[in-house]
């Protein structure tokens, strides 16, 4: 009799869905802000600014779904399931926005064609993400979720080639240390958003194995 009272299920999959949207226009920002590097300032600054944006709206989502999550009787997943995916969520974009403070901070002022290629990967990451998060109330999609995390796990193998071999060229190349230090922090930090999404990917697949 006391169940029938209780907030049952939520709106669980659709806080996951709005968290990832910001997830690609925070990875589109980040995207045009490289390529604005030593070309545009103000668009710099206004991408920087978008990042920001979307980090702030994805905080809001990560909030109202850990409320959620205490105030639901019935959830449709495992509660640290449900945790653990929307902060991993979260981590990804604390990424992208610490990637483009660190493009103020360093004030650096030119991109590079691996910092570019960096940021085309990881936007392929959060599509790819976000495809995978909306597959998760399906249980006839494990197949498709399945192939999807693959595809990241790809991803991500190819940004940490891209990120060493870039690494290698500054120390072969760069006779700047400050510009070798700039250079090789931005790239790592780029590299450690597609981290996340591997991560995140894992967690996806998981969630979607134990409950097909």
């Amino acid at each position: 009799m006391f169940g029938r009272f209780m907030p049952r299920e939520g709106r669980f999959f659709e806080l996951f869905d709005a968290h990832a949207v910001q997830l690609v226009e925070g990875a589109k920002a980040l995207k045009a802000l490289m390529e604005a590097l030593g070309t545009d300032g103000q668009q710099v600054k206004a991408m920087a600014e978008a990042v920001s944006v979307a980090e702030t709206r994805a905080d809001r989502i990560t909030h109202e779904t850990v409320t959620l999550l205490h105030t639901t009787f019935i959830t449709p997943l495992d509660r640290d399931e449900i945790h653990d995916l929307i902060n991993g969520l979260d981590d990804i974009l604390d990424l992208m926005q610490d990637a483009a403070h660190s493009v103020s901070l360093y004030d650096l002022r030119r991109s590079t064609p691996e910092a570019r290629q960096l940021c085309d990967l990881i936007l392929a990451c959060v599509e790819r993400v976000k495809t995978a998060v909306a597959l998760i109330d399906d249980a006839e999609a494990v197949a498709a979720m399945r192939k999807t995390c693959e595809e990241i796990d790809a991803l991500e193998s190819e940004a940490d080639r891209v990120m060493r071999n870039a690494i290698g060229r500054l120390f072969r190349d760069e006779q700047d240390m400050r510009e070798l230090f700039r250079l090789k922090s931005i790239y790592e930090l780029l590299e450690a958003v597609t981290d996340r999404c591997e991560e995140v990917a894992k967690r996806l697949e998981a969630i979607a194995l134990e409950n097909s």
